[in-house]
């Protein structure tokens, strides 16, 4: 599992809707960076379930990039063609089926295009009022309507109450079409139901006075009731998930709460006299982040002795290893997930990780071919592109690593620092080819408008044909191929 923060724009483009519609409070009241991380097994649980539903709302479900958020509140949101998950919704979730009612609301959002239509609303409330609607917006839906109408005048009041009352409409609309996707598939809506049940609960217990005029979400009450008949009309609404599934989001949830709780809450959680999978889990994690090494590997050597073919159980152990500094053992674990999950970026970049810590020029090598299809998969993968530069780096090709370097940069937003790396990889790489245009296409696009050096020119240089006494039989040779590109067959 691996963190990273983005400012408040979220993939360049989610700025608004994760100011109006998330319920991050340190990104609505702060304006602080949004932490989300990578996880390659929380990432193809989500695939599994989720590309289904897209299908089902008329969407294309691989053009829907799925986001998962470090936040322990129970929210997600959409938006363009991006859904956010956060960590609290799989902690909150009692059964795969009630994640999957949350991703279908989520879907309906989508669906009708409520990003582009939020838009509109805001630009009818008038352009000077549209800063103080997102920071308002923003703070009330993370539960401080006090502050969020504090944010704004009292001529804005009549505003900001406005788009709300729209975006509760934009609520029910999406609960309703959730429970047409679910049909679709034959799933059950008790899931759904139960989510806005405890929700309910939740909200009475806590005793809180909530204005429901000051609110970006209906109440967890009016929503229920909202769907309580149809829902149970349902042909569907008593089928119910398999173990098998259940025991898949146990294993997750354990995941989460060892990576991000408390490690001395999740040994409480979970105690040795629990030998479940998930308890040996979740205790792996704690003790690898309570620095008790061996007692981690006891737990996570049980899970991959019990379970050879579970490639997270692998990745795991290798991330132990690796973090603790006996890297040459990480990399038959990971050698392992690669095996089971040939496909996956993440293990390609741990495994080279743990190649380019040998410093031995054949695993050096070895790293360079998984970090190359690594980026093949994900070419936004800054850090992927950073590990590749480390690996042009150790050996010795130096142009590479800058380029390299630069897409790393590039793909953080660095575009200063892109485009410097850009410029110096630029000389030594041959005119014309992959790299070299690659090289230009990251100069020109963070070229700045003022005070940058000239590009360099974009023809390749003309080369004088020679004479015809030394021309020489040429050999015949493969095409070239994009450096970054290339993948081997093995």
């Amino acid at each position: 599992m691996a963190l990273k923060t983005f400012g408040l724009r979220l993939r360049k483009s989610l700025a608004a809707m994760a100011a109006l519609v998330t319920a991050a409070a340190p990104v609505a009241a702060q304006a602080q960076g949004i932490s989300t991380l990578r996880d390659a097994e929380i990432e193809a649980w989500l695939e599994d379930y989720s590309r289904p539903i897209f299908a089902a709302a008329g969407l294309n479900p691989k053009s829907i990039e799925i986001i998962i958020v470090n936040d322990p509140s129970f929210n997600a949101f959409a938006g363009g063609r991006y859904m956010g998950v956060n960590t609290g919704l799989f902690t909150f979730a009692k059964t795969p089926n009630e994640i999957e009612g949350v991703i279908a609301h989520e879907a309906a959002h989508l669906a009708a295009n409520h990003s582009a239509r939020s838009a509109e609303a805001m630009a009818n409330a008038g352009k000077p009022m549209i800063l103080g609607l997102l920071l308002a917006g923003a703070a009330i839906a993370a539960g401080s309507p006090e502050a969020g109408i504090g944010l704004l005048g009292l001529g804005q009041n009549i505003a900001i109450k406005d788009y709300l009352v729209y975006s509760r409409s934009q609520e029910g609309t999406a609960d309703q079409l959730s429970i047409t996707y679910l049909d679709r598939l034959g799933k059950s809506t008790k899931g759904a139901m139960e989510v806005w049940s405890r929700m309910r609960n939740y909200q009475i217990i806590t005793g809180q006075r909530i204005n429901p005029f000051l609110q970006s979400h209906p109440l967890a009450n009016d929503r229920y009731a909202a769907l309580q008949t149809r829902a149970m009309e349902s042909p569907y609404f008593n089928e119910v998930d398999s173990p098998e599934d259940i025991h898949r989001l146990n294993l997750i949830q354990a995941k989460i709460k060892g990576f991000l709780h408390d490690p001395l809450q999740t040994l409480r959680d979970y105690p040795l006299s629990d030998q479940s999978d998930p308890a040996h889990y979740a205790r792996a994690v704690a003790y690898y982040r309570h620095s008790e090494i061996d007692k981690a590997l006891a737990e996570i050597q049980t899970l991959t002795a019990a379970h050879p073919d579970n490639p997270y159980f692998h990745e795991l152990e290798g991330q132990i290893l690796f973090e603790y500094g006996r890297t040459n053992e990480s990399i038959a674990p990971h050698r392992k997930t690669v095996e089971l999950l040939p496909d996956n970026a993440l293990m390609r970049v741990n495994l080279a990780r743990s190649l380019i810590a040998s410093h031995e020029p054949d695993l050096l090598k070895e790293a360079t071919t998984h970090l190359k299809r690594a980026v093949a998969k994900e070419k936004d993968n800054g850090f992927a592109w950073y590990e590749l530069a480390r690996a042009y780096a150790e050996q010795g090709e130096t142009a590479k690593a800058d380029l390299a370097t630069a897409e790393s940069r590039f793909q953080s937003g660095a575009h200063p620092d892109a485009n410097h790396f850009a410029r110096r990889a630029l000389p030594g790489l041959e005119r014309g080819t992959a790299e070299w245009r690659q090289a230009m296409d990251i100069i020109l696009a963070t070229q700045p408008a003022e005070g940058a050096p000239p590009l360099p020119s974009a023809d390749p240089a003309p080369r004088p044909l020679p004479a015809p006494e030394d021309r020489q039989p040429q050999e015949k040779k493969k095409p070239d191929v994009p450096d970054p590109v290339v993948i081997d067959s093995n």
